[in-house]
C-alpha cells in the first residue's frame, strides 16, 4: 500500500480544484468537516476502548480476503477492536455522509464488532432511517448484537450468513437503497458482484462509500471497474474510503481528494 498511497498523494488536490457546487459543497461541509454530533459519539467512542481491552477470545469465520494483521481464527475481541475496525474519523464521515443526504434505508456490508455499523444507525435515528448490516461470522454477530443493545440502538436488523448467500435475496425485498457502506470481502469479483447487486436498487441521490479501495491489487482494479461503470457519475477517492454518486445532473468526474 505504500506505492499505492505515494500515487495518492501525488495526485490529491484539495477544494481549490473543485469547480462543481456539489463536490465544492461535499468536500468542504462534509468529507473535510470537523464537527459532529458529541453527544451521539461519546457512547459509541466509549465502548471501543472498552472492546479494545477485552481478551476475550471467539471463533472467526472469514469467508473474504483475511486480515493482514492476524490470520488466526482464534482472535480476541480487543485484537479485533484494533486491527479490524474502521478508525473514528471514517465512521464519522459516514455519519455526516448519511445526515447530508437523510439516507433513510441503509446497507452495511461487514458487521464485524458493531462499531461502524452503531454511527450509521446513530445518523439516522431522528428522522426513522434503519440499517440492514451483514455478518458472516456468527460469534462476532452476537457480540455486535450485544454492543447494539448496550448503546440502545434498536433500528439495526443483523443479517448472519455467507454474504453470498444472504445478499441477493435481502436487496431484492427492498424498494430503494440510500446508502450502502461496502466493508466485507476485499477481493475483485465479490466486490465488484457485491456492487452489481446493490445497483439494482440505487435512485439518483444514492450514495455507496467502498472501503479500502487502495488495500491490494485485486481492490484498485475493482476500484477502476465502479469508476468505469456505466451508471456511475462522480467518484471520490480518498484513499482509505471511495465514494460513489449516481447523480445524472452531474457530469461523469473521478475526483483524488485530500481527506
Amino acid at each position: 500500500m505504500i506505492a499505492a498511497y505515494l500515487r495518492y498523494l501525488s495526485r490529491a488536490r484539495d477544494e481549490h480544484s473543485l469547480h462543481s457546487p456539489f463536490l465544492f459543497s461535499l468536500y468542504t461541509q462534509i468529507i473535510r468537516a470537523k464537527t459532529g454530533s458529541k453527544s451521539a459519539f461519546s457512547p459509541i467512542k466509549s465502548l471501543r476502548k472498552e472492546l479494545r481491552r477485552n481478551r476475550q477470545s471467539i471463533t472467526i469465520a472469514d469467508f473474504g480476503a483475511g486480515s493482514k494483521v492476524n490470520s488466526s481464527r482464534q482472535r480476541s475481541i480487543g485484537d479485533i477492536a484494533r486491527n479490524s475496525q474502521k478508525p473514528a474519523r471514517f465512521a464519522r464521515l459516514l455519519f455526516r455522509l448519511i445526515q447530508r443526504f437523510e439516507a433513510k434505508t441503509i446497507v452495511d456490508l461487514g458487521t464485524s464488532l458493531g462499531i461502524t455499523t452503531a454511527y450509521l444507525a446513530e445518523a439516522t435515528k431522528s428522522y426513522g432511517g434503519h440499517v440492514t448490516t451483514f455478518e458472516g461470522c456468527p460469534q462476532t454477530a452476537t457480540i455486535a448484537q450485544q454492543n447494539f443493545e448496550r448503546l440502545g440502538i434498536g433500528n439495526v436488523t443483523a443479517v448472519v450468513g455467507n454474504l453470498d448467500e444472504t445478499l441477493a435475496s435481502h436487496i431484492s425485498a427492498l424498494n430503494s437503497i440510500d446508502f450502502v457502506f461496502f466493508d466485507a470481502n476485499h477481493r475483485y469479483e465479490p466486490t465488484v458482484r457485491y456492487f452489481e447487486t446493490c445497483l439494482s436498487a440505487t435512485h439518483n441521490d444514492t450514495v455507496f462509500v467502498f472501503d479500502d479501495i487502495h488495500w491490494s491489487d485485486e481492490m484498485e482494479q475493482a476500484w477502476a471497474y465502479i469508476k468505469a461503470h456505466a451508471a456511475v457519475t462522480v467518484t471520490v477517492d480518498l484513499f482509505w474510503v471511495g465514494l460513489v454518486f449516481f447523480r445524472k445532473e452531474q457530469p461523469k468526474q473521478d475526483f483524488v481528494l485530500r481527506f
